[in-house]
Order: structure tokens, then C-alpha cells, then sequence
């Protein structure tokens, strides 16, 4: 969990307890305030001390129970400031992975020009049917989430619409690693490549590929995706970060600037592609 974000839940935790100290009949007691809304009296502790985070029914609850129901609309203003910042992927697939991916192509469909880093896989606007399948049945096993891989793969296909509208411009980043990695079946991998063969010269894409011989100004690291340098998207295990202040977005252009010099365009980087093709050959 990341400092800002565990800053921000204890000063939300801060506020829940300056409206306990303050309710109109006088200070409420933890255990008091417990009783009255049938919860444990351990969770008025952590909310208080932001070891748990509210949800918004918690949060009305708490106002209603001080006495201030007014003060819900402050309190679900802090808790979506910070809740923002981690969406965590528990929370995300209840409704499974399509969902998901209908967000991710209504947030691109509103840039621009998009910048993408990924050293773990073939970006998702570039991937084809068969390669998408196999990478979301994975998160489907890591995850435990439900299984609506077909309607999944759709959602994320439907996105490549966008790579043919005049004015938008996609400037992506993969490390070669991802041409070899052997996420899918050989077959597969081997159609996703050509199809990266294809993108090269569209005019609305720009495929820079990072070889490993490459000298480094940035570790790989973890991919991320730049929406018209206002808003960075970031994918780890367990969450996304979806992050849209000014100093961590600035971090990610100028990390993803220093990769860029790394990169290889047009006709090399279509040699490291089909190297790595030939080495998918019986």
C-alpha cells in the first residue's frame, strides 16, 4: 500500500473521529458509537486509526450516528480522492473481467495521445483474439474471478477501433522479453508477432521495441499506460494505480522518455520482432 494513500485513509480516520468527538449530544464514546450501529467495536478502532478503509455505506452510517448527516458528502469527497488512486482488483472483478475492460476503452477512447510502457505482455490494443484469451484466462486463475473470458476478449478487441481514428496517436514501448515470453501456445505467440509486424507503419501508431542489448537509462520495471500527460495507469498484482496529480504524473513521462531512447522504430525494430519469431520455428 502505497505512503500517500495510507496517509490519506488515516486522515480520513482523523475526521470520523473529530465527528465522534463532536456529535450534538457531546463526545460519543468508540464503544457507544459501536453498540449504535451493530458493529464490532474493534472496526471503530481501525476506521479511526486507518488500519481499515471505510466504505460509503460506513461512512453515512458514522455521519447519521454522530448526528451530522451532513457531513457524508465531505467524508465520500475524501474517501473517492484516495479510493481513486487503488483500485484494487478484488474490488474491480466482482462483475468479472469485461466490465473492466469497458472502462479501459472509454478511458482511451477520451485521449488523445496515449503512451504505453509494458515489459510484461503485448499491450491490449495490440494483441489479437487468441493471444487476449490466453492472457485473461490467466488473471481469471490468479484472481478467482469469474469466468467471462469470451465476453472479456470482445470488450478488449472492440478497443482496437480506436487505432484507425484520424488525430489520435498511440505511442507504445514493449521490452523484447515479450516478444518470447510464452504466455499463450507457441502458434499463438507467433500470429501476435506478425500481427505487430503489421502495426509498424500505421500512421496512428508509433512501435518502438526496447532490445535486450539495449543500454538502459531506466530498469524495465513495471508497464503503465500515459493518457494525454494528465493521468498514468499503472498495473500491479494486486491493484491499479490510477494516479492523476501533477508529480507522479511528471515521474511517469519522464520515466517513459528514458526508456523511449532505449527503443528501436521501422525496419529494426521489425528485425528484432521477426528474431524473435524465427526462434518460435520448429
Amino acid at each position: 500500500m502505497s505512503t500517500d494513500y495510507q496517509q490519506a485513509r488515516e486522515a480520513l480516520g482523523a475526521r470520523l473521529r473529530e465527528l465522534r468527538y463532536s456529535t450534538p449530544d457531546g463526545r460519543l464514546t468508540g464503544i457507544a458509537l459501536a453498540r449504535a450501529l451493530g458493529w464490532p467495536n474493534s472496526k471503530v478502532s481501525k476506521l479511526e486509526l486507518g488500519k481499515q478503509t471505510a466504505t460509503p455505506e460506513d461512512l453515512r452510517a458514522w455521519a447519521d450516528a454522530c448526528g451530522q448527516p451532513e457531513s457524508y458528502q465531505e467524508l465520500r469527497a475524501r474517501l473517492a480522492g484516495f479510493e481513486s488512486h487503488i483500485r484494487s482488483w478484488r474490488r474491480q472483478l466482482v462483475g468479472g473481467h469485461a466490465p473492466v475492460q469497458n472502462t479501459h476503452n472509454q478511458v482511451q477512447a477520451q485521449a488523445a495521445v496515449l503512451r504505453a510502457w509494458e515489459s510484461s505482455w503485448i499491450v491490449g490494443v495490440l494483441q489479437t483474439p487468441d493471444y487476449a484469451r490466453a492472457v485473461l484466462t490467466r488473471a481469471v486463475e490468479l484472481h478467482r474471478s469469474p469466468r467471462d473470458v469470451e465476453e472479456a476478449v470482445r470488450a478488449r478487441i472492440r478497443r482496437q477501433e480506436l487505432l484507425y481514428q484520424p488525430g489520435r496517436r498511440y505511442h507504445i514501448l514493449l521490452w523484447e522479453g515479450v516478444l518470447r515470453a510464452l504466455v499463450c501456445p507457441r502458434a499463438v505467440l507467433a500470429a501476435q508477432l506478425d500481427r505487430l509486424v503489421g502495426v509498424i507503419g500505421l500512421d496512428t501508431v508509433e512501435l518502438g521495441i526496447v532490445p535486450f542489448t539495449a543500454p538502459l537509462k531506466q530498469p524495465p520495471a513495471v508497464g503503465f499506460w500515459i493518457y494525454d500527460d494528465r493521468q498514468v495507469i499503472v498495473e500491479t498484482w494486486h491493484a491499479e494505480l490510477w494516479l492523476d496529480d501533477t508529480d507522479s504524473v511528471a515521474t511517469y513521462v519522464r520515466a517513459w522518455k528514458a526508456i523511449r531512447d532505449s527503443a528501436v522504430y521501422g525496419a529494426e525494430a521489425h528485425r528484432v520482432i521477426a528474431r524473435a519469431r524465427s526462434m518460435l520455428n520448429p
